[in-house]
């Protein structure tokens, strides 16, 4: 008789989901499988809507990335006027979507991740997190704290306000960017490199201190996905789609992200909610991909801005090419918050950001639109398709933490594998499969929130049905 291990919720990450983990008689895990717990359902709000409305109304399915998704959609609007959006316009919408990202990876890596490497994965779960960091290293707090907050004040001086700003449409920018908001955004780079350099100084000798966590935190071969520019380099809101596979074979090159659907099937299994694309040419479950910040850098040939190559050349050095343990997207989140820093200072030198034509104007030409960029956590597609009126008859929405749902579950179960003995449970234990997930940073929340701290409760039982043993994590 099997035995189940659930842990519900998994704490620590944006959204709600649990893990079970499926023991044999011998205590060998069997089976681990992550189970979202909300139903998602913006595709189907969005049936009947104009096209106009579609970049902000799918805004509203995240409230931890809703540029990304303003961007796709806007992207896909785009598509459906048949018009190419003004220089100026295409500049503005990167920039706020590098503010997302250096905000986006700051929240992970230093709330919700780093307080795992700083006290351990074993430690008192009551001073492992971000207060506990505040505590020990004040300074390190107030870096990840600043960090978060340049990317979230930019994002309101580009849109007017930091969650869900409209300001991103069909065919551009709604407004051009004032010059005095482009001089205090300018101003405020110097201290956020510092910061940055800081920030990547200080972790990348306790990343690397973690071994046994190097070797099973989804360290596997699979297909990694990410947008790249005409010369292979890093590419966040254009570019061409590219697939290597684990040995750094490039299988798919230059794909023109709107042929999607060639590349890209998604499968479903009863027990989630959530579906699982799979790369169509190897089938399903053989087409595992990753995406996201380690993803991106497995990809690129460069990342194209002086300090990032220098830091993508070390991190290759250290850890080879292409890297595979999922775990190093803690570091790859350190390289992609320099890179969109080191970019934000050559768009802010051009003065051609500020000029006034933002947007172009026209009717629904065509009956589909494809919105491809990349959102902090990895590719994130948006498709709709409307009637003669503009009106939206589908959408289908892959997001980032979808494209890695397969490669999640492999790695619950590498982990688990690794660190459930299915006699006894630790925190952690417990912790470390929690922690695999937190690698890939996944936003599951779809505008849910939580207050406080998330309980948890777990209970094994033998292969008698025998309550063996519990852990109990309160919310009070």
């Amino acid at each position: 008789m099997t035995r189940t291990i659930t842990i519900d919720p998994i704490t620590r990450i944006e959204g709600h989901a649990k893990i079970t983990l499926h023991l044999n008689e011998s205590g060998t895990v069997e089976r681990a499988l992550f189970h979202t717990t909300q139903f998602r359902g913006f595709e189907k709000f969005c049936e009947g809507r104009p096209y106009y409305e579609m970049p902000a109304l799918m805004a509203r399915s995240c409230g931890i990335c809703p540029v990304a998704h303003l961007i796709a959609g806007a992207k896909a609007c785009d598509e459906i006027l048949a018009v190419r959006i003004p220089r100026t316009a295409e500049m503005l919408r990167r920039m706020m979507n590098f503010a997302q990202i250096i905000q986006s990876h700051a929240l992970c890596l230093f709330y919700l991740s780093a307080p795992d490497f700083l006290f351990g994965f074993d430690s008192d779960p009551a001073t492992r997190n971000i207060a506990g960091i505040a505590a020990r290293n004040p300074q390190l707090a107030r870096d990840g704290i600043r960090l978060r907050q340049f990317g979230q004040q930019m994002i309101e001086l580009l849109g007017g306000k930091r969650i869900h700003p409209a300001w991103i449409v069909a065919g551009g920018v709604s407004e051009p960017l004032k010059r005095e908001h482009r001089d205090q955004i300018r101003a405020q780079l110097p201290e956020v490199k510092d910061i940055a350099l800081r920030a990547l100084a200080t972790f990348k000798p306790i990343l690397a201190s973690f071994e046994s966590e190097m070797e099973t935190f989804g360290n596997f071969p699979s297909l990694f996905m990410g947008l790249v520019d005409d010369h292979g380099n890093l590419e966040h809101y254009h570019g061409k789609l590219r697939v290597v596979d684990s040995a750094g074979n490039v299988l798919t090159q230059g794909w023109d992200s709107t042929r999607y659907a060639e590349l890209i099937s998604e499968a479903v299994e009863p027990w989630t909610f959530m579906k699982f694309p799979y790369y169509k040419p190897l089938g399903y479950p053989t087409g595992m991909y990753r995406v996201g910040p380690l993803a991106r850098l497995n990809v690129v040939t460069r990342c194209g801005t002086p300090l990032a190559d220098a830091e993508l050349d070390e991190f290759r050095s250290r850890y080879g090419h292409p890297i595979l343990s999922t775990y190093h997207n803690h570091h790859a989140r350190l390289i992609e918050m320099l890179y969109c820093i080191e970019r934000l200072e050559q768009k802010l030198a051009d003065d051609s950001l500020l000029d006034k034509h933002v947007r172009a104007g026209a009717a629904a030409n065509s009956r589909d639109g494809i919105g491809v960029a990349e959102a902090p956590r990895g590719t994130l597609i948006h498709h709709y398709h409307v009637d003669e009126e503009g009106v939206v008859q589908w959408a289908n929405m892959i997001i980032a933490t979808g494209h890695n749902n397969l490669a999640m579950n492999r790695s619950i179960l590498q982990v688990a594998r690794s660190y459930v003995d299915g006699e006894r449970l630790t925190e952690g234990m417990l912790n470390r499969v929690e922690a695999v997930i937190r690698a890939f940073d996944p936003c599951l929340s779809c505008s849910t929130h939580a207050l406080g701290q998330m309980p948890l409760h777990v209970e094994l039982y033998d292969h008698a049905m025998q309550l063996v043993d519990t852990l109990v994590r309160n919310d009070e």
